[in-house]
């Protein structure tokens, strides 16, 4: 056991690499970046990186920065002939862009080795600071939507498969392919409309997990106004979760059901319950902890975008969505470091409560 943990705790650090040096490549062949950003601030387009790099809006140029100029600086940026080939020097070294390729690559390794994740291109903070206050949120979706997806679709799932065929299966069978058919976005959106104060009752809030009175209020009026908050977008992103959940946990129990030692242990004279969840149960889950990391993974940091923009929910979805388009590197790839991280930790944690649940199963005699 611990040879293997060992295996793959090391084989981390080679996963990770990878994924940081394929990201890093796309990256050198995407169109736009940073530097381009600003210009197209420093140009009129904008004014808020303006104010950053020139001390005022794009129209206060200086006359320095807007002389022609047909340096080979200007000329590797679309929009920057015109501008002072010192502004884009200056441009290149504040994002680190005066460094070849190979050499900035390095550097993040080693900076992220020491979890130096630098500070935001755009935002004057942290990485890791930004990505805590976008914590909260994500945490709370992620956490509440993969616990109550599992509440809800664990025993329904076992109660189609114990009534395969019956009235009961078919409606519900229904129901879930209505939910799964309707897009979670779309779901948000009719849950506006009905109690949202979109057309019908005002009965939910439409932004933040909290209200503005939230410190002044009791322990469980605190309580009950976060879950207030949560109830819309939870339900909107519960809809698709249970439904795949639920199909696959009553096809796992049909398969198990159907084998030859559940019909020796219902010979030995024992109850349907302790058939049904003494043996059954613990070989039907090995599937759902199997993919419980990458549900979580999903629901955690990827699952949530429109839902957080619909509810006005500042979380890791939107910050993530937001870096790319505004080509905030540093937040795009410590995002990209830390959750991949994560991810694979999560792996080896399924991996081993996969053998905690099944002792059959041994990993460590894989070849790796």
């Amino acid at each position: 056991m611990l040879a293997y943990v060992a295996r793959r705790l090391l084989l981390i650090v080679p996963t990770i690499l990878g994924i940081m040096l394929v990201s890093f490549v796309i990256i050198q062949f995407a169109p736009g970046g940073p530097v381009e950003r600003v210009i197209a601030e420093v140009t009129g387009q904008g004014t808020n990186a303006t104010d950053r790099f020139s001390g005022g809006s794009g129209n206060d140029l200086s006359p320095t920065q807007r002389s022609v100029s047909s340096d080979p600086v200007t000329s590797k940026y679309r929009g920057a002939q015109g501008l002072d080939p010192a502004f884009i020097k200056q441009l290149e070294k504040q994002f680190g862009f005066d460094r070849p390729a190979h050499e900035r690559f390095l550097k993040m390794v080693w900076d992220y080795s020491r979890f130096d994740f630098g500070r935001s291109y755009f935002r004057d903070i942290d990485v890791v600071d930004l990505i805590l206050e976008k914590m909260p949120v994500s945490i709370s979706l992620g956490l509440w939507m993969t616990l109550i997806s599992y509440l809800i679709s664990v025993p329904l799932g076992v109660a189609k498969a114990v009534r395969d065929g019956s009235r009961f299966d078919v409606w519900t069978s229904a129901v879930i392919v209505v939910g799964y058919a309707i897009p979670g976005f779309l779901f948000a959106i009719l849950l506006v409309v009905l109690f949202a104060g979109g057309t019908f009752f005002d009965w939910f809030p439409l932004r933040g997990l909290t209200s503005d009175n939230w410190s002044q209020l009791s322990l469980w009026g605190k309580i009950v106004d976060y879950f207030w908050h949560l109830t819309l977008p939870l339900t909107s992103l519960v809809i698709a979760a249970f439904a795949t959940t639920t199909l696959l946990t009553k096809n796992s129990f049909l398969d198990e059901i159907r084998k030859q030692y559940v019909q020796t242990a219902r010979m030995k004279g024992l109850s349907e319950n302790q058939v049904l969840y003494g043996h059954v149960f613990r070989n039907a889950m090995l599937l759902l902890i199997a993919g419980f990391p990458g549900a979580f993974i999903g629901a955690f940091f990827t699952g949530a975008l429109l839902i957080e923009t619909i509810f006005s929910l500042d979380g890791l979805g939107l910050l993530g969505f937001e870096s790319v388009v505004n080509r905030d590197y540093a937040v795009v790839f410590a995002s990209l470091f830390i959750f991949s991280l994560l991810s694979l930790v999560v792996s080896l944690i399924s991996d081993l409560s996969y053998m905690w649940v099944d002792p059959r199963i041994d990993f460590e005699t894989r070849e790796t």
